[in-house]
């Protein structure tokens, strides 16, 4: 039930432009350079693609002097992801899109209970204007990407696409120092190794996770990573490292570098 369509989405992608339903609108989440960019590149966008997640997120508490792994939250944030985006795919899916392009997923607190988080992500669903299914998922779903117009058009400009998006979650307990330790640095420039190999372990965790998904799906790399960090209101010295990128493989079975066209330099005359 987890990829379930409520009765409005369902009403508003009835309306969404298609091959059969000519008379219909497109929306997108796209600026004006994005949109005619992503058209140039060979796709027309169809819809918006939302999914959400209201989830309770469980309470684990850490030992006070060592650095550990809080795993139960570590699968909380990372199945309520999941669950967000698998609800965007299936929208996807059900306005025959063969992409989203340009994915957030975000995260905000609800107000009426400290435990509850909702996870929206959203991006726009788009199809290859001749109808080429050869940037499908490898499980043959909507590809998912969270590239922006722009670098959209450039990836597949060069020759490569975008598989999906991958990611990996960890959240850490960092360990409090003891007193004695907390006195024999101050006035003094000294580094707190305890807690670089707090933050140091908790990003690898993440990065490492992010890395297995896209070995998963068979891609060749992951471009366009960010690392975020959040406590998302937990207790203090918590502190969660997400990681997300685009997976992404070569157009054909192999591409010389000298084949692949330079980048345009483009300014934003917008700051």
């Amino acid at each position: 039930m987890a990829t379930q369509i409520p009765v409005h989405a369902a009403e508003r992608l009835k309306g969404l432009r298609s091959s059969v339903h000519s008379t219909g609108v497109f929306t997108s989440d796209f600026s004006v350079n994005e949109f005619l960019l992503v058209r140039k590149a060979g796709f027309e966008p169809i819809g918006l693609c939302v999914g959400t997640c209201v989830y309770h997120v469980g309470i684990q508490y850490g030992s006070w002097n060592k650095n550990q792994e809080l795993d139960v939250l570590s699968k909380a944030m990372y199945h309520a992801r999941e669950l967000a985006m698998s609800r965007m795919r299936a929208e996807a899916t059900a306005m025959q899109a063969d992409g989203i392009v340009g994915v957030k997923l975000t995260i905000k607190r609800l107000e009426w209970d400290a435990h509850l988080l909702e996870f929206i992500a959203i991006g726009t669903g788009v199809v290859h204007a001749e109808g080429h299914k050869g940037f499908r998922a490898h499980d043959n779903g909507p590809f998912t990407s969270d590239l922006s117009g722009q670098d959209f058009w450039s990836l597949l400009h060069s020759g490569y696409r975008p598989v999906e998006m991958v990611m990996g979650s960890c959240v850490y307990h960092v360990a409090h120092r003891g007193m004695l330790s907390g006195l024999g640095s101050v006035a003094r420039n000294v580094e707190l190794e305890n807690f670089t190999s707090a933050m140091y372990e908790a990003r690898e965790i993440a990065v490492e996770r992010m890395q297995y998904e896209a070995a998963n799906a068979k891609a060749e790399g992951v471009v366009g990573v960010e690392i975020h960090e959040g406590s998302h209101g937990w207790q203090t010295h918590v502190i969660e490292f997400f990681a997300i990128g685009t997976a992404v493989l070569p157009l054909t079975q192999e591409i010389a570098p000298e084949a692949i066209e330079d980048p345009i330099m483009v300014l934003s005359v917008n700051d």
